[in-house]
């Protein structure tokens, strides 16, 4: 009876039960009380029996398991205060120090014990080998197996997973041949040490040959066959299983979904007679990973009970999938739920932030990292670089990266990337030096951000020294990416027709990122001829999308080629390409405010927002903006372009922004294409006139408006 109040954690009921018992008590359940109690983790209540058992009656064993309760408690030296106490030891007293200093990582204590035992038996022995395999020093694990006096099928097989944790696949078999008994533990770690090491024969083999198996056995020797893509096989071993738990249907699981066989790791699932949280995860990135982002949000709102990585999965699947603003959400039921933020959550929802310029949520997140002390990892202080370079804060990017002294090449990437998103090219190349001073070599990443940032501000001549040298100084083979950046520098600077024999002279056929430099070129000037060229080989290449299609038809309308235009709308009619719609966001207290162009009929604030546009209407005109009528395709009078520019996405965002943003705190605006230049000519006044920064992140790169001007400098 006390065993079950204990169990069932009744613990009032049991302390008035052991209360009750009296004399009867003394001669056979002192010990087993205070070792349920110390196991359940109620050590006060251990304490309690312990104390209260006259000390005469104390046996050996009463202090044993008292000693053993304050080492499960996490309390080695309240242990080692009672251990000294006790009156008489035993064995089991001395093995029971051993194993306890071992379970608190105290190996070298547990070592000093095991050396001072007076008498030891093979479980010290054991102990102790077992210790050293835990502790990753299988070597001092194997100089005192082979000391052992005597030897049992436990000892071996604690040095037989010594070996295999090493992956040392070739000495566990010898051992596994040595052993003068082989349990059905031994063999199932052997067979589970060869899949490790893809030898599935050699598996098989010995799975064929044991005498007897257990569901472990099957299940280690299915598992192997699907952690190495023979799917098939594993399925008919799994079903000629004589039982299977829920390991079993999880690694089948697993193995379907680690194969994107996703439809029958569906089936599989749905057949499962219990459906673990660890299914669940595997379902849902599995789901996720297959763009089925609707059945992963269905098996994760079924489940009765999530885990931290249930949380995760599914916000990872959102990140990867694009949809950010879910994501976030998530992310804040998390926190409402009290759900423990973990590692990779963390991370994913910095990534969102990152691709949001969600600056709220990510200091949120920089601040939970810093609790946990992950912020002290080199990784994550590169996705909090990058992350805070995305939202537009160089400041606090900066100060991130100034507190490692050790930067790996992924920081400093994460740095020159984000002073080239920001068009500073001085500061881009005074880190790049800085790196290479440090002894740190770039790589290919490296060059695109510094070769990015000598194009966004004009340097031509540093960046076409730093293209020579990549291979010559750095052993770094220029790649495609290099010659785009490369292209893109020319082009940028007006060297359209160089730009062109760049890309004729290439030693890799240009793709589609290159071509794009060059029609980009074009348009800023007015290259008609070879902007044509470029959009007939980006048609070749990405048929699907009408992004060069757009660009051209701008330049064909302004120069009033109207015939043109209609021309190149038929052509997108009938290969039914794809045209992004332009969106514009802001992220006000947390929350993300989407806006695409035309109006802003579908937000709650509309009449406002309206209101602050006509405003800002008057404003500019005083200031003397005119809209510029080539960034609208279509063929129709003056009044209606100035209409249709007037509800561009950028400035619908901006707009809200002066409503909601405080004053003297910058507004960020977000936009998922390149900004138009009309936009970029008008948000320049409205900065002006209303005395207020704007930061502006488009599909290339960042646009600070301050005072009228641009950081720009109106290269872009």
């Amino acid at each position: 009876m006390l065993y079950i109040h204990t169990y069932m954690g009744h613990y009032g009921r049991a302390t008035l039960l052991w209360s009750m018992l009296g004399q009867v008590r003394l001669q056979c359940t002192t010990a087993c009380a205070i070792a349920r109690y110390g196991r359940s983790g109620h050590l006060e209540h251990a304490r309690k029996v312990f104390d209260e058992t006259p000390l005469p009656h104390r046996t050996v064993s009463s202090w044993n398991a008292m000693v053993a309760a304050y080492f499960e408690a996490r309390q080695p030296r309240e242990a080692l205060l009672l251990f000294d106490k006790m009156p008489h030891r035993n064995t089991v007293s001395w093995n029971g120090l051993i194993s306890g200093h071992i379970k608190n990582g105290m190996l070298s204590e547990a070592r000093r014990v095991f050396d001072a035992m007076p008498d030891r038996n093979v479980v010290s022995w054991t102990s102790m080998v077992r210790g050293y395999v835990r502790g990753g020093d299988v070597a001092e694990a194997e100089r005192l197996f082979w000391q052992m006096p005597h030897k049992n099928v436990v000892s071996w097989t604690v040095m037989l997973g010594g070996f295999l944790q090493e992956a040392r696949v070739g000495d566990a078999r010898k051992l596994f041949d040595m052993m003068p008994e082989k349990d059905v533990v031994a063999f199932t770690n052997m067979i589970g040490g060869y899949c490790e090491e893809g030898r599935l024969d050699e598996a098989r083999t010995l799975f064929d040959e044991m005498p007897k198996r257990n569901v472990v056995t099957w299940t280690a020797m299915v598992s192997g066959y699907a952690r190495n893509g023979r799917v098939d096989v594993a399925r008919k071993l799994f079903e000629v299983m004589p039982e299977r738990n829920e390991v079993s249907w999880t690694a089948m699981l697993m193995g379907y979904t680690h194969s994107g066989k996703i439809r029958e790791a569906s089936e599989l699932f749905d057949a499962m007679p219990v459906k673990p949280v660890v299914a669940c995860n595997e379902m849902i990135m599995g789901f996720g990973l297959d763009g089925e982002v609707d059945k992963a949000r269905r098996v994760f709102e079924r489940m009765k009970e999530r885990d931290d990585g249930t949380w995760s999965a599914m916000i990872k699947v959102y990140e990867r999938k694009g949809n950010e603003l879910e994501a976030l959400r998530l992310f804040g039921r998390m926190q409402r739920e009290g759900v423990a933020l973990n590692f990779p959550s963390l991370i994913s929802v910095l990534s969102v932030c990152a691709s949001l310029a969600g600056l709220d949520h990510g200091r949120q997140v920089h601040a939970q990292l810093v609790r946990c002390e992950f912020n002290q990892d080199v990784y994550v202080a590169s996705i909090l670089v990058t992350m805070y370079v995305k939202c537009g804060d160089l400041v606090r990017a900066k100060r991130v990266f100034d507190r490692f002294p050790l930067k790996d090449v992924v920081m400093w990437n994460s740095m020159i990337t984000g002073y080239s998103q920001h068009g500073l090219g001085e500061e881009a190349l005074y880190v790049f030096y800085d790196m290479c001073s440090s002894g740190v070599p770039p790589d290919d990443v490296t060059f695109i951000g510094v070769l990015s940032a000598c194009s966004y501000s004009g340097k031509v001549k540093e960046g076409l020294e730093l293209f020579e040298s990549m291979k010559c100084k750095y052993q770094v083979e220029p790649g495609i990416e290099h010659y785009a950046c490369l292209v893109d520098l020319l082009g940028r600077a007006g060297q359209v027709n160089d730009a062109m024999k760049l890309v004729e002279k290439m030693p890799m056929e240009p793709d589609a990122i290159v071509w794009g430099a060059l029609l980009g070129a074009c348009r800023t000037h007015m290259k008609l001829d070879l902007a044509e060229v470029a959009v007939e080989k980006l048609a070749q290449l990405e048929p699907k999308n009408a992004g060069p299609y757009v660009l051209l038809s701008n330049m064909y309308a302004s120069r009033g080629r109207w015939g043109d235009v209609e021309v190149l709308r038929k052509k997108i009619k009938a290969r039914s390409v794809i045209k992004l719609p332009g969106c514009s966001w802001i992220e006000v207290e947390k929350k993300v405010h989407m806006f695409t162009g035309g109006d802003s009929k579908g937000h709650p604030e509309q009449p406002i927002i309206m209101k602050m546009l006509e405003k800002l209407g008057g404003l500019l005109r005083e200031a003397g903006y005119c809209p510029d009528g080539s960034f609208v395709l279509h063929d129709v009078d003056e009044e209606e372009k100035t209409h249709s520019l007037g509800y561009h996405s950028e400035k619908l965002a901006v707009a809200y922004g002066l409503l909601k943003v405080s004053e003297g705190m910058p507004i960020r605006v977000m936009k998922n294409l390149r900004v138009c230049g009309d936009c970029h000519s008008a948000i320049k006044l409205i900065a002006k006139v209303t005395g207020r920064e704007i930061i502006l992140r488009d599909a290339n790169r960042f646009h600070h408006f301050k005072d009228g001007y641009c950081s720009c400098k109106d290269y872009w």
